[in-house]
């Protein structure tokens, strides 16, 4: 089932592509989450996916026919991957195996699917099943990195157990996943890129303070909200890095991510990364407090009580702000449960943002590990109250004030150099 989040797409059309493994039968239900959300399906199997699934299948629920080889002598288009990878708005492959991948990344075309990779302008998402040992394989991984830096969209692996017993990311990532994960691309591709050139940072997720090896401080927080952000950005045709600390929501396709876990790290992070940027957003749920000490070993359980003392943490959006340059967009949230708007704008003053994203936790709907947010859009010179909406809309909401303070500072600073 989609979530309320994934956008309904009508009349798209979509080539699924069906690689050789075991995890071929989850293409059918790839296929029908994307025919219930309104795109034709058209699908192209490798030989060897034939040996897991059927062409038949696909033909009883497409209507459509199924290329497996578009040489053979029944196919009345001798140049099908052509035509075909014209005619589509996304190439979808799932499941793509190492060897398919290898093939992607070198250019290689030997068949119809890798023919079709080479001759398609539409966008492209590949989603990985394999060995969790091929997958860690230094061969895989350079595939996967020369596919990202094509472009191509990568939905990570999913880990457990495989059909070979082995344990580790490998498993084709949840059908429901890969089917929104590819309306939510298909959405992506029919916006204005307005953000084009723009450089996005984006912190994302719940810091962890160490109290010993085993223990820490941390919050609710699931990263999703910081992904949303990096998603709408990445649809707006910006570039997108997420400095993440832990989360438990879907990486975006497409966006660099840096991985973290303190808010020391945090912090190291982000300066380091800070100065490609255009915009910084502090999504993340950054600990307030961490012990003094860190005991080096398992802290024993007793009888007595144990007392920590804690120190605050870094403050990492006062520090971005600290240290902002001329046509920077600082954005900042405020987690709050009782006088929302008055505390996020002391906030927004005392640190120097330009823009805060104020929203009250305990109301239903909003907060933490939800699929919904209800905001307030706080900047200097107005102030916006939105309804509950999913957080990928809330996101476009705050990239569209960013954008409108970002062209604010930009028509500034061209003023200041004519006057000078």
């Amino acid at each position: 089932m989609l979530d309320d989040g994934a956008p309904r797409i009508a009349g798209k059309r979509v080539a699924l592509g069906v690689a050789g493994g075991i995890a071929a039968y989850k293409a059918v239900e790839i296929m029908r989450g994307l025919q219930r959300a309104g795109c034709a399906v058209r699908v192209a199997l490798t030989r060897h996916a034939c040996e897991f699934i059927r062409p038949l299948t696909f033909r009883a629920l497409t209507d459509e026919p199924v290329i497996v080889d578009d040489y053979a002598p029944e196919n009345p288009d001798p140049i099908a991957h052509i035509s075909f990878s014209q005619q589509i708005d996304l190439f979808l492959v799932a499941p793509a195996t190492a060897n398919l991948l290898a093939k992607f990344a070198a250019g290689l075309a030997d068949d119809f699917l890798t023919t079709t990779y080479l001759a398609t302008t539409a966008p492209v998402i590949v989603a990985p099943a394999m060995n969790p040992q091929m997958w860690h394989h230094p061969a895989t991984q350079r595939a996967i990195a020369q596919l990202r830096a094509d472009g191509v969209h990568i939905i990570e692996p999913d880990r457990g157990e495989m059909a070979c017993g082995a344990v580790g990311p490998g498993r084709l990532s949840e059908p429901e996943k890969v089917v929104q994960a590819a309306l939510r691309l298909l959405d992506a591709h029919g916006r204005a890129r307005d953000l084009t050139g723009e450089r996005i940072l984006i912190t994302a997720g719940a810091t962890r303070e160490e109290i010993d090896p085993v223990r820490f401080i941390s919050n609710r927080s699931s990263g999703r909200m910081g992904f949303a952000l990096a998603e709408a950005a990445l649809a707006r045709g910006a570039q997108a890095t997420v400095v993440a600390a832990a989360t438990s929501a879907p990486e975006p396709c497409g966006a660099r991510i840096v991985r973290v876990s303190s808010a020391e790290e945090m912090l190291r992070a982000v300066m380091s990364e800070l100065p490609d940027a255009t915009i910084f957003i502090a999504a993340a749920a950054v600990a307030d407090y961490r012990p003094v000490m860190r005991a080096p070993q398992k802290i024993k359980k007793s009888d007595r009580r144990l007392t920590l003392e804690l120190e605050p943490t870094p403050d990492i959006l006062a520090e971005v702000a600290r240290q902002k340059r001329d046509a920077l967009v600082v954005v900042g949230f405020a987690a709050e449960t009782e006088r929302v708007a008055e505390r996020a704008r002391a906030k927004l003053e005392r640190k120097g943002l330009d823009l805060i994203v104020a929203n009250d936790v305990s109301q239903e709907g909003a907060g933490f590990d939800t699929e919904t947010n209800i905001v307030t859009l706080i900047a200097r010179d107005r102030a916006r109250d939105l309804p509950r909406m999913t957080k990928l809309e809330v996101a476009h909401r705050v990239l569209d004030e960013a954008k409108r303070l970002r062209a604010m500072q930009m028509a500034d600073g061209s003023t200041a150099k004519t006057v000078r």
